[in-house]
């Protein structure tokens, strides 16, 4: 099997494609939506708060993992909904085991959410 060339316009369609995921998850996935809007009062909370340079990269990580982990586990459900759209005990496991994976993700951002911004609040009271 021959390589295919390098091609920029193919490098840009697959940023389209990228981008085209995020509006498909961003608009069916409730759970998505409220990542987001929870990341953007962050985002918000960082910038009043002033908070570091090592603590908006621990942030930007938060958002990102979460975010990520959300995009795998609505990939993961489709594709089992695909395979099997009749209820499915063995698809009911890997949803769940992925579902759990958003939670883990989430519970990891919050701790660092609250390393973060306690400390900035204490400071305040």
């Amino acid at each position: 099997m021959a390589k295919e060339k390098f091609s920029l316009i193919n490098r840009i369609k697959s940023f389209a494609h990228a981008i085209n995921g995020l509006k498909l998850l961003f608009r069916e996935e409730h759970n998505a939506r409220v990542h987001l809007v929870v990341a953007i009062l962050v985002v918000i909370a960082g910038f009043v708060s002033e908070i570091s340079i090592i603590e908006w990269m621990m942030i930007t990580f938060a958002i990102g993992l979460v975010i990520s982990i959300e995009i795998l586990n609505t990939a993961i459900e489709k594709t089992a909904d695909f395979i099997s759209p009749e209820r499915n005990e063995q698809i009911k496991v890997i949803k769940d085991l992925a579902a759990g994976a958003v939670l883990v993700s989430t519970i990891t951002s919050v701790i660092i959410g609250l390393l973060v911004f306690v400390p900035k609040l204490l400071q305040i009271l």
